[in-house]
């Protein structure tokens, strides 16, 4: 066990611990680094942290999150308005970014269902999505989940949501293995995945 000669110290590393993926022993050395850095760094920092998490929003249309009340992507024009990409989270649609091989929308749901970990239907914005489809305009919605038992749930529920709706429904080709996380394929086999998707109703077992 660590004996600290500050408090102030110690407050500092207990909070920076927090944080995920930090041991104590790498939020002493993060500790230490701001202690011997300029206050001017510090104080950026620690105004750049404030502000994200008390300015920072999520886009009214795709749930993204956003500087202003709709997104870059949403409000961007030149972006195929009538394809929706699905995903979990805003770090799927980073990684879908990352590789150039689409242009179209989004629809973050904020997570996957989860009965394991008390996450239903209702604790995403499955309802969000509807409502932008009833609304019109879409022709094609994406659903690019990761490759778990979880994602293929979220994935048959959010199809059996939509299939009346006059649209097309795809998911992303199997490039991605089963078992893995969106966030951490690699961006050429994520980007040809996403290229070669396939008709949802193809990849239900029979």
């Amino acid at each position: 066990m660590n004996t600290y000669s500050s408090k102030l110290l110690e407050k500092a590393v207990g909070e920076l611990s927090k944080l995920p993926g930090i041991g104590r022993k790498t939020a002493l050395r993060l500790a230490l680094h701001l202690l011997r850095s300029e206050k001017e760094e510090v104080e950026m920092l620690s105004s750049a942290m404030v502000s994200m998490r008390n300015e920072i929003k999520h886009c009214r249309i795709c749930n993204n999150i956003s500087d202003n009340d709709v997104c870059e992507i949403c409000s961007n024009s030149r972006r195929n308005q009538s394809v929706v990409c699905v995903v979990e989270d805003i770090r799927d649609v980073m990684a879908i970014e990352n590789t150039s091989q689409y242009n179209g929308l989004y629809h973050v749901l904020g997570g996957i269902i989860s009965p394991v970990d008390g996450i239903g239907p209702g604790d995403l914005t499955i309802d969000m999505l509807v409502g932008r489809l009833a609304a019109g305009g879409i022709k094609e919605v994406i659903l690019a989940l990761s490759a778990t038992i979880e994602g293929d749930t979220t994935s048959f529920y959010l199809y059996k949501k939509i299939r009346d709706f006059d649209i097309i429904v795809t998911t992303i080709a199997r490039g991605v293995s089963i078992g893995d996380e969106l966030e951490y394929a690699d961006e050429i086999t994520l980007g040809r995945s996403i290229v070669k998707r396939i008709p949802y109703e193809k990849s239900i077992p029979h």
